[in-house]
Formats: C-alpha cells, sequence, structure tokens
C-alpha cells in the first residue's frame, strides 16, 4: 500500500476535483475503508457526534476562537461535564492557570502530574548514564497512571498538556475518554514545534536534515 498523502501536488479530496486525483491516492483503491469510515460517521453514536461537534466549532469559531476557546466550546457543544488535564511538571504554572479556566467555565476539572507515583527510573531498566542528571534522583513521566486516574474519576474528556514524545503516546493508548491536545512538549522552541518546520529551509535545515541520519 502507498501512502503519500504528504507529497500531494493536487489535493483533489479538498477541492473536490476527483478526476485529478494522482494515481497514488488511496481514494482509487481503499474503498472499502472509506465506506466503513462514513459509516461509523453516521451510526456510532458518540463517533457521529464527535465528528459533527468538530466540524462545528471548526466553522463557528474559524479565524476567531483560541485553541483554548475551541477546546472549551467543543466540550460544551458535547455536553461533556468532567475535564481531565495530564501535564507535564515543567508546565505546572500554566496548568494552575488552565485548571483554573476550566473551573471558572463550568467544568469539573481533574488533573494528574506526569510524575505522579514518583518511580525512579531506574525501576524500569534506566542505567544512570542515560538520566538526564546523572546522580540526582529522577523519576519516570507515568502517563499510564495519568490516564488511568482519569479513566477511575471518568472523565468526559482528556486534555493532554505539555506531555513529552511518546509520553503522550502511551496517554493516548490508555485513556478510556476522547483525548486531544492543547499543547505539546518543545524546551528548544518554546513548546512550539511548527517552528522547527517553518525554518526547515533555512536555520534548522543541518539540524533536521544532516544530523538526525543513520
Amino acid at each position: 500500500m502507498e501512502l503519500k498523502c504528504g507529497k500531494c501536488g493536487v489535493y483533489a479530496c479538498y477541492t473536490g476535483d476527483l478526476e485529478k486525483k494522482p494515481k497514488f491516492c488511496p481514494m482509487d483503491r481503499e474503498s472499502e475503508i472509506y465506506d466503513e469510515t462514513l459509516k461509523k460517521y453516521t451510526e456510532d453514536g458518540l463517533i457521529r457526534e464527535l465528528a459533527l461537534n468538530s466540524a462545528r466549532i471548526e466553522a463557528k469559531g474559524y479565524l476567531k476562537w483560541t485553541r483554548v476557546e475551541e477546546t472549551i466550546e467543543f466540550a460544551k457543544l458535547c455536553n461533556f461535564k468532567k475535564i481531565g488535564i495530564a501535564f507535564c511538571i515543567g508546565l505546572r504554572n500554566e496548568a494552575r492557570i488552565l485548571v483554573d479556566v476550566f473551573e471558572k467555565n463550568g467544568f469539573e476539572v481533574y488533573s494528574v502530574v506526569c510524575k505522579s507515583g514518583s518511580i525512579p527510573k531506574e525501576r524500569i531498566g534506566l542505567k544512570k548514564d542515560e538520566l538526564v542528571r546523572p546522580g540526582n534522583y529522577e523519576v519516570i513521566c507515568n502517563p499510564i497512571a495519568q490516564a488511568m486516574l482519569l479513566n477511575k474519576a471518568g472523565t468526559d474528556l482528556n486534555v493532554v498538556f505539555g506531555l513529552c514524545v511518546g509520553h503522550d503516546s502511551l496517554f493516548i493508548m490508555h485513556s478510556k475518554a476522547p483525548v486531544t491536545c492543547l499543547a505539546v512538549k518543545d524546551r528548544v522552541l518554546a513548546h512550539n514545534p511548527m517552528g522547527a518546520i517553518y525554518a526547515s529551509h533555512h536555520y534548522y535545515k543541518r539540524k533536521l536534515y544532516e544530523e538526525h541520519k543513520e
């Protein structure tokens, strides 16, 4: 199977000019998948609600609402009452503000920090020279516990707030509630990973295209 949408220069799926689809377009060969997804969007209650409300929020807040506002309005439209926040210890001050914002908007908020459990990194097999600061007490980020605690709290929507690469994956894998991402971890670019993409042809060209080659 070829999946090369990232290299498409046509995007007929977006424009509706389907006769212009490139040869590698999956819409020509994977009709069963598209039929199956349409069935989910129209027949599965929760999926249908999320899909409809996502589109409604996109239209209503387009170029007007920030991501925080969109998240609030989406949760309200879905009639979600309990919001879970899985946040990074590095964004604890920002998390405190976010909790306050959600509470002021009428939500019941449950928040869990990534270091919850205080499990030393050596307990899962990391060596001392693999620590961020060798010689210091360092504990693992514990996204599975974050998810399980929020599951137990019965949250309706969980918000990923600054979790590291991989830790966010583990959280999403274990969350029972739908998950949305409000912020991602990028210590170098002030948590704005798009900066590296926008600078990929000049400032970050060598770092992205050369330094990470095997």
